[in-house]
């Protein structure tokens, strides 16, 4: 096919060349890297309890991790739709779907050997192998239909919720009102929204013979190459990353004792099953789940700051500590 054909589908899977690789997709998937390092690093310095800031808890990096999931996953929808331009190598992608199944066990492997009570199950390389797979009916569907394909996506977790959907077989549907503790949970629906999002966008630019445009925007600078090349390589970069960081932080803590800080409430041990409880009866109440988060997280420093953390763990309260414990979550809910 040609780029400017907008009326012609991409072909069927075969065993043909790869088609010629676009460097600004490279590019941007270097920047999602580079994202993703500032977010890891931050994540290791608290849960190393080198800095104060619980990354975990915060706001502000918990839609910094959003927009890195997002950028990662829309990518891989665009990255589908440029290979498949003149049918799908075949080869080449049972390939890289084994190399990301690869990556993701031994994600899976790591995080159960390091933190076996918050192991990565389902996260953002799980996610990536299994759309992958899903997204290649929606590489030939019209457009309207990937679109509202990607919208349902987005709004499932919303508008389905049932108690079959509990079972540990069905968490990485993203339908269960269950808390989830896992270090990365990157569950089908919503992301998968993201990835036909990336099939659109793509499918759009080459219908309007947008290839040739992108292919010549200028990637030669040094930068640019740089992290061009980061993108061809994002995975063994990605695999690389955590291990290296980890090491390093761990050398600093055994040489630095003193640097570290007191420990984050995400990563306390009588934090965690406290919130995960919180919230689930949040929601149980038909409260939005971020907005529970946020309020089991606000509690838990409230009951901390007014000296009430220790009772309100033994359950043993004086009626007007339990009023306190009562007002200070209901002012976290209110968001006052």
């Amino acid at each position: 096919m040609t780029t400017n054909d907008p009326g012609h589908l991409p072909g069927p899977i075969t065993d043909r060349p790869r088609p010629r690789r676009i460097a600004l997709v490279d590019v941007a998937r270097g920047v999602a890297l580079v994202a993703m390092f500032i977010y890891h690093f931050a994540w290791d310095l608290s849960f190393f309890r080198l800095i104060t800031t619980d990354i975990v808890a915060h706001q502000g990096w918990k839609w910094f991790a959003h927009g890195i999931a997002g950028s990662f996953l829309a990518l891989v929808g665009v990255s589908l739709v440029l290979a498949s331009r003149d049918g799908l190598d075949r080869a080449g992608f049972l390939s890289r779907l084994a190399f990301v199944a690869g990556g993701a066990a031994l994600v899976t492997a790591g995080t159960y050997a390091f933190m076996p009570d918050a192991y990565v199950f389902f996260g953002i390389l799980h996610h990536i192998a299994v759309a992958s797979v899903l997204a290649l009916p929606f590489l030939a569907l019209p457009l309207l239909a990937v679109a509202g394909a990607a919208i349902t996506a987005f709004a499932l977790p919303a508008l389905l919720r049932h108690p079959l959907l509990d079972s540990d077989l069905l968490l990485w549907l993203g339908l269960s009102d269950r808390p989830i503790n896992s270090g990365d949970f990157v569950p089908l629906c919503p992301w998968f929204g993201c990835v036909l999002a990336g099939v659109v966008l793509a499918r759009l630019v080459l219908a309007r013979g947008g290839e040739a445009r992108l292919a010549a925007v200028p990637t030669e600078a040094p930068p640019a190459r740089l992290l061009g090349w980061m993108g061809r390589h994002s995975l063994p970069i990605y695999l690389i990353h955590q291990p290296v960081f980890i090491g390093l932080l761990s050398a600093v803590v055994w040489l630095f004792p003193a640097a570290v800080q007191p420990r984050p409430a995400a990563f306390d041990p009588q934090v965690r099953p406290f919130i995960a409880a919180c919230v689930q009866s949040c929601t149980a109440n038909g409260q939005d789940r971020d907005l529970c988060q946020d309020a089991c997280d606000c509690t838990v420093d409230g009951l901390k700051r007014d000296r009430l953390w220790s009772q309100a763990l033994g359950g043993q309260m004086s009626t007007a500590e339990r009023n306190r414990v009562a007002e200070i979550a209901r002012v976290c809910l209110r968001g006052e």
